[in-house]
């Protein structure tokens, strides 16, 4: 068959096809109802656990204190029944091995006790630790094949979640992946130790200055996602975009961004309608998603979250992107990630909005109305650049890649090209903290 007559009937398809659009009806469920009501929060842990219990947990959660063995049977009950109530029939340990995905391994509540009857279990040892097989994941040649166990951690800083399907719901329980012998297979662990290392430093900068009160100081990451939008009818026959991801054949777009007009443009009826629901799962689960446009390329959109805890973040951000790309195909539409899926417009990005903050709330990125006299932002701000100016090669390695190289370098840098830009504000007053620092060093040796 001719491409012709393959785009013909592309193009019929849309022409015939109907989608239904009043999905969501937020008159029966108000928006702050919605919130987070599928996530196994401080609210919920507060109504269902015994009081000790619960005030351990959050210990562990906001303070970093181990955690106590001795409470996971209590907190895995009471997940279990919650979770059951909600419909879920299934438990998984949902992780991020290093292929760029998630990975998860469902396990079934039922139990059969020795009568034959069935019965529902779920006990503290299965909430804190699983056992899936490491052997088909990547692992650096860390282990052989004879000691390919891997284990799941629990990582109780990121809460459960009941993530609903058409039939049924599953319990979803965030954690770390490690092999047998203690080695790193994920890349959840190396956040969680970097937060670590920051928060241990960052107190000590904190208590030079008389701060007491935080015990923990935290990164926090805003991540705005950009993803395409393309109809299904034609995004099937194109077996490039299926496989790939981007365009590996064919002719430029007849219309591209000349003129600019898609960038914050009306959004399209069938699109708003996808966007609305996504949200509507999203705010389920505690995502806080706060805004959706247009983006600058045709077709290109944009979502993005109120910023978080960066390792909530990261969970977060992969469970945005997996629902948006399984919620476009009700609405007759295929969700597109790839960093440059078409030439001769914008690629997808994903910016992150980072900072630091303790757990008494204060942003110790933020100069305030006084920049100028705020010398422990200022210490924070040069303790960034400092690191930024040793180690750009670890930062390059992280952002570098074919596809993201390829994406970048027309309206913003490549990642070969590692830069910071302060404002005129703050670069004055750093210069000039510089430059006195320059003075009174030079007086300090001629004395």
């Amino acid at each position: 068959m001719s491409s012709n007559n393959i785009r013909s009937q592309a193009i019929q398809a849309i022409a015939n096809s109907k989608h239904v659009l009043e999905r969501l009806d937020f008159h029966e469920t108000p928006l702050k109802d919605l919130f987070g009501c599928n996530v196994f929060n401080e609210e919920v842990q507060r109504e269902r656990l015994p009081k000790p219990i619960f005030k351990a947990l959050q210990k562990t959660i906001k303070q970093g204190i181990s955690l106590d063995p001795t409470i996971a049977d209590s907190v895995a009950s009471a997940m279990k029944d919650w979770a059951i109530e909600k419909g879920a029939t299934h438990y998984t340990h949902i992780f991020q091995p290093m292929t760029g995905l998630t990975a998860e391994k469902h396990d079934s509540f039922l139990n059969i006790d020795g009568s034959g009857k069935a019965m529902v279990e779920f006990s503290g040892k299965e909430l804190v630790k699983g056992e899936p097989d490491a052997s088909s994941f990547p692992s650096g040649g860390i282990r052989a094949t004879f000691e390919a166990r891997g284990y799941t951690g629990w990582d109780p800083t990121s809460p459960a979640y009941i993530l609903e399907s058409p039939n049924g719901a599953t319990l979803v329980i965030p954690t770390v992946f490690l092999s047998w012998t203690g080695d790193i297979l994920d890349k959840k662990a190396p956040l969680l130790k970097s937060m670590e290392v920051l928060s241990h430093q960052a107190l000590r900068i904190l208590r030079l200055f008389g701060n007491k009160d935080a015990k923990k100081v935290f990164t926090t990451v805003g991540p705005e996602q950009e993803y395409f939008l393309i109809d299904r009818s034609f995004y099937l026959a194109r077996p490039d975009l299926l496989h790939t991801g981007r365009t590996l054949v064919g002719a430029a777009s007849p219309k591209g961004q000349e003129m600019e007009d898609q960038y914050f443009g009306h959004i399209p009826e069938r699109v708003i309608a996808y966007m609305a629901d996504c949200e509507a799962q999203l705010f389920k689960l505690g995502v806080p998603v706060k805004t959706r446009h247009n983006e600058v390329a045709p077709s290109q959109y944009e979502i993005a979250p109120i910023f978080e805890d960066s390792n909530l973040a990261t969970d977060h951000q992969n469970l945005l992107m997996e629902i948006l790309r399984k919620t476009a195909s009700k609405y007759g539409m295929a969700c597109l990630f790839h960093e440059k899926p078409f030439a001769g417009i914008n690629g997808s990005g994903k910016h992150n909005n980072w900072s630091m903050s303790t757990d008494t709330g204060e942003n110790l990125l933020n100069p305030g109305d006084t920049p100028h006299e705020n010398a422990q932002f200022l210490v924070f701000c040069a303790g960034v650049i400092r690191a930024v100016a040793k180690y750009p090669e670890l930062l390059r390695v992280v952002v570098s890649g074919a596809a993201n190289d390829h994406r970048l370098g027309a309206n913003e840098a490549p990642p070969a090209i590692i830069s910071i830009f302060l404002g005129d504000q703050l670069q004055d007053i750093l210069q000039s903290f510089r430059f006195s620092w320059a003075i009174s060093f030079k007086i300090l040796l001629i004395s």
